[in-house]
């Protein structure tokens, strides 16, 4: 069974990122928050694919469902100071 400790190592060993918070207790549902600046100029279906593609076989496999919300470190920067 995995941690959200698990899938945020899986998370960051295959995506650059600024931060990463991932909850989840139950070991295949999962939400998490990712900033990275590989989401720059695309869009939040693009990002996503990104998260999929560092996940890999382990969102088949492993982890049942996975909630995120993505940011840009300067939309993230924004959210931040309102």
């Amino acid at each position: 069974m995995l941690s959200a400790d698990d899938v945020k190592t899986y998370i960051t060993q295959g995506l650059a990122c600024d931060y990463v918070q991932v909850l989840g207790n139950d070991g295949q549902h999962f939400e998490a928050v990712i900033v990275s600046a590989a989401f720059t100029g695309k869009n939040m279906v693009q990002q996503h694919q990104l998260v999929y593609q560092a996940l890999g076989d382990r969102m088949r496999q492993e982890i049942h469902a996975l909630s995120m919300r993505t940011f840009t470190p300067e939309t993230w920067a924004q959210r931040a100071s309102t």
